[in-house]
Order: C-alpha cells, then structure tokens, then sequence
C-alpha cells in the first residue's frame, strides 16, 4: 500500500542543544530549506517495490563483523546500527502487523518500508548503507552490531531493535532510513527521541545525549553528501523529534533515526540509488558518530 502522510505524528519542541549544535557545525555551508511533517516506523508498502532490486553496484567492500578490529579512535567503543525494515517483511504481513507495546502505546511489529518508484525498496537501501557505515566505525576500532543483516523471515520488531542496543550497552545507535514523502520534498533530516516517560518507555536519561549525537550526523552528513536538510521537515535544522516511534522510545541508550533523503522524489532517488553517494551518506553518520564519541 502506497506510504500515507495524512496523519502527521505528534511531536515535540526540538531540543535547543540540538538544534545550536548543528547550526556551529553546518549552517555555514547550507543556507536555507524548510519544514513540516512525515516519516519512519509508519512507512507502509509500495505495490511496485521489489525486494530484490539493486541500482548500482557495491562501492565498497563489506567487512566481516567478526574479523579482527584495528585500534584506533573508537577502540572499546559500540555501536549498534539499525537498518529500518527488512527485505522479507513484505511476504510476512500477518506477523509485522501484530501491535507491540511502545511504552506510550501500541504500534505495528514493523513495516515493510517505501522504495522509489523504479522499485528500489528502502530495505534494501537501508542494508547496503549499513554495511558501509559498519565497515567505516570498524577501521576506527569500534565494535558494530546490527539488529538484523538480511538474516531473518521478518522484522525484528520495533521494541526488539530498541532490546538490541540497550542489551549491547552501545555507545550510540544509529537506525538508517530513507523517506516516502510527496514530489518535491527533498533532503536528508534525523529523528530525535523526545522526552517521554511511561509503561516501558523512560527516556530521560537519553535525550541530550542523542541530540548530540543527531546534531553531530546532521552537520557532517551535509558536509560529505552535499545533500541539504529536509525542506519538509525540521525547519530547516535536519532535526526532528518525535515521541510516537518505538525504537526511540524504549531506548536506554543514544539513538537516532537518520532519514538520508526521499525515495519518492525523482531528484532524491537518483542519489539513493547511487553507490558512490550512499558511500558518502556512510561517511557522514560514521563521522558524526566519531564526533560524538570523542565527545
């Protein structure tokens, strides 16, 4: 079913450390775009995607996440990458539209994601930047985990990715995405934890500390792809905070959704769809994330 934004999520105010520290690390370079709402776990299905699709080749090879890690600036570090949705979750719609508790409420297991319109599926995207991405923080000597390498039937769902991280004691977690919003809408934005507190849900401890972390992607991710913030949402900042998604939710540790742009703009596709780009989006989460751990 095609992505519907026509209910726009509750959120809530940006957080003023986020929103500074990204305006000293790029509004030199980006000088204007706008705002307003859509996005992440919600993303339905598009009837045209195919799972298997594949644009362009790999511009980078893919490490083993059991080989021998170098030392270096993130020795002793972990961090845990989150490739939104799955491939498979398509051919699994009963199990991914079971309701799990989000500590605010409940919401899907999961969704099977957007794709663009030539049928490049979001998961398949989010995969191929998360290898790239886990073989960058590897070279620097930290440890990377990934809530699911194309590994299973489904899923995992929404509080398990939140489980992951949390049980890992990662540093900070990191889940790729990419958007489905209208034509038109363009640029990159990462989504913040609000500060919620219920059921299982307690964020508290974790929101200045994952608005950092979002703040520091935010900058390096406009440095090293050219891409500007959203025009659609945050205000022009490429900062977002939201209290309805589960994976943030229920996070006991730094965590952000990175939106790395919009499958349904023609424009934004062709950079999806590009390896040597997608390297490049690699390259500014896997230095915004160094940047937040060397503090």
């Amino acid at each position: 079913m095609p992505y519907d934004d026509s209910v726009p999520p509750t959120r809530r105010a940006r957080p003023l450390l986020a929103a500074a520290a990204l305006a000293a690390l790029c509004l030199t370079t980006i000088t204007g775009c706008g705002g307003s709402p859509d996005t992440a776990e919600g993303k339905g299905a598009d009837a045209s995607a195919s799972a298997s699709t594949s644009p362009s080749a790999s511009a980078a090879p893919e490490a083993s996440p059991t080989a021998s890690l170098p030392q270096g600036p993130l020795t002793g570090r972990t961090v845990v990458i989150d490739p939104g949705h799955n491939p498979r979750n398509r051919e699994h719609t009963k199990e991914i539209n079971e309701q799990v508790d989000i500590g605010t409420g409940r919401k899907e297991c999961d969704t099977t994601g957007t794709s663009t319109d030539d049928g490049y599926a979001e998961a398949r995207f989010t995969l191929d930047v998360s290898h790239r991405l886990r073989e960058l923080l590897q070279a620097q000597g930290a440890r990377v985990l990934l809530t699911h390498d194309d590994d299973r039937p489904f899923g995992p769902c929404i509080d398990e990715r939140a489980r992951i991280g949390n049980e890992a004691k990662a540093d900070a977690v990191v889940s790729v995405h990419a958007d489905g919003s209208a034509v038109g809408n363009r640029g990159f934005h990462v989504i913040l934890p609000a500060a919620v507190k219920g059921g299982g849900a307690d964020t508290s401890k974790i929101v200045k500390s994952s608005a950092d972390l979002g703040a520091r992607i935010a900058g390096h991710f406009v440095r090293t792809t050219g891409s500007a913030p959203s025009n659609y949402i945050g205000g022009g900042t490429g900062l977002d905070t939201r209290d309805d998604l589960g994976g943030l939710n229920l996070s006991t540790v730094p965590k952000v959704f990175v939106e790395c742009g919009n499958m349904r703009d023609p424009k934004d596709a062709a950079l999806l769809t590009d390896a040597r780009w997608r390297q490049k989006a690699a390259q500014g989460m896997a230095d915004g994330i160094a940047a937040h751990l060397k503090g």
